[in-house]
């Protein structure tokens, strides 16, 4: 399943027009990549529901980059200029009763709050965010690049809480005081406060979003570990870009090896008894014998 991700500014005018045209579905099925009626199709799937949401107002996001130091990427600044936030749920029928499977949330611009941690850790003498931040844990790995920080050497905001299962966050890395940071990946952090990154830009994750369907922690396909076992029935519903798991104990992709010698090899066949082949080779020689002798006569 291959997606190609064009956000286009839509003003409240536009948008306007298009509901009033009766046009609505067309554009939300552009907006999401036909993924609707895709689900809709799946044998099982029931209570698919979009939400439908109002674009963002210019003056909203100047107002968020300036409060928070930072510049939008220019694909998210068009993604919140045509819809302010991505609200898509589904869910499967089981016994007979609707029970919520995917879903897929892209925070509005005033919900794109930073990371901040939780009141119960507010004491002055109760440890910090900050405190998980080492020089190991820092390194990044050849493939990937360096991990982010939680202190004021990254700026950290939230996309989607994956449903308390972790977060997916927009980064700012190697940030410093009172510049206006530009450059920003998507990475994510899972429940154990470990990060892993996704993508570097916004329009590949929305499009990791789309074709996983929102499953149940398929962010953590990406990791080492994987989904938790109690998802894996989900893989009913799973489509065939991610039908292998990408992680191992080994961190290598799992390959199913076949070995043809032994996955082809037949029972060895008995040899045919020499009697038998004597009386059928003189069982058809008297049958030529009687030919024979009639065409004779």
């Amino acid at each position: 399943m291959r997606c190609v991700v064009t956000f286009i500014k839509q003003s409240n005018t536009v948008m306007g027009e298009v509901r009033n045209g009766g046009s609505m579905k067309g554009f939300v099925d552009v907006l999401t990549l036909g993924i609707t009626r895709i689900l809709e199709s799946r044998p099982g799937v029931t209570a698919v529901k979009f939400v439908q949401k109002e674009p963002a107002e210019r003056h909203v996001i100047l107002s968020w980059e300036l409060r928070h130091c930072c510049i939008l990427p220019e694909d998210l600044r068009d993604f919140y200029l045509t819809t302010d936030g991505f609200q898509l749920t589904w869910s499967v029928k089981f016994d007979g009763q609707p029970l919520p499977l995917g879903s897929m949330v892209i925070n509005s611009v005033c919900a794109l709050s930073p990371l901040c941690e939780s009141a119960l850790y507010s004491l002055p003498s109760a440890p910090t965010l900050a405190d998980l931040d080492s020089e190991s844990d820092s390194e990044g790995v050849e493939s990937q690049p360096e991990k982010p920080h939680f202190d004021s050497r990254s700026r950290i905001f939230e996309l989607d809480a994956c449903n308390g299962n972790g977060k997916v966050c927009l980064v700012y890395r190697n940030t410093k005081p009172e510049l206006v940071a530009q450059q920003c990946e998507v990475w994510f952090l899972d429940r154990a406060l470990y990060w892993h990154f996704l993508t570097e830009s916004f329009t590949a994750y929305y499009r990791l979003m789309v074709t996983h369907l929102g499953l149940p922690e398929w962010q953590y396909r990406f990791t080492k570990y994987g989904p938790s076992p109690q998802t894996k029935w989900s893989c009913l519903y799973r489509p065939l870009t991610s039908s292998c798991d990408s992680h191992t104990d080994q961190g290598e992709p799992f390959l199913n090896k076949l070995d043809p010698n032994r996955a082809f090899r037949g029972k060895a066949k008995l040899p045919t008894p020499k009697k038998k082949i004597a009386t059928q080779s003189t069982g058809a020689q008297r049958g030529r014998n009687v030919v024979a002798s009639a065409v004779r006569k």
